[in-house]
């Protein structure tokens, strides 16, 4: 849960939207464009779980959050 709430207070940075996120099966989605996030943010949220994929290079993805 403290690696989720992390991830998301450096979200938050970057986003005042009322619906920031999204799930699909086992996927959550954070609707934050990458290239706004700084590179040194980006490391943590990698190490906390989330990534963005080239498929879908306009949000993050991560698979330890999401459940459907």
């Amino acid at each position: 849960m403290k690696n989720l709430i992390a991830a998301l207070r450096i979200f938050a940075q970057y986003t005042d939207s009322a619906y920031p996120t999204g799930c699909t099966h086992d996927e959550l989605h954070v609707y934050v464009d990458p290239r706004e996030v700084s590179d040194a943010d980006i490391v943590v949220l990698e190490k906390r779980g989330f990534f963005v994929t080239s498929a879908f290079d306009d949000h993050f993805t991560s698979h330890l959050y999401g459940s459907a």
